[in-house]
């Protein structure tokens, strides 16, 4: 089950944006990715939610993240010293 959004754009927009070559499809696909972005960074959609939020396979928004400056992996300190000290031991090996 899909549930269908809309966004009211002028007509006059619309028709700025046609002039350009954007169809009502390509404004609903750039719309999704834009949304998928923004949920992504304030942490409301999970990646793989995002992902297929905006209509990309993973590799394909891990593009779209890095293009957005928005970064795939975000770790608290904590995290990151838990992450470093994890490494660390590993390269002893």
């Amino acid at each position: 089950m899909k549930v269908h959004a809309t966004i009211d754009l002028p007509n006059d927009l619309y028709l700025s944006l046609s002039a350009f070559g954007l169809t009502k499809e390509k404004i609903a696909s750039e719309s999704r990715k834009l949304l998928a972005v923004k949920l992504f960074r304030e942490k409301l959609l999970s990646f793989g939610k995002a992902a297929a939020l905006s209509g990309l396979n993973k590799w394909e928004f891990v593009d779209l993240l890095g293009e957005s400056g928005v970064s795939v992996i975000a770790y608290d300190r904590d995290e990151l010293k838990r992450e470093i000290k994890t490494a660390e031991r590993l390269s002893k090996r």
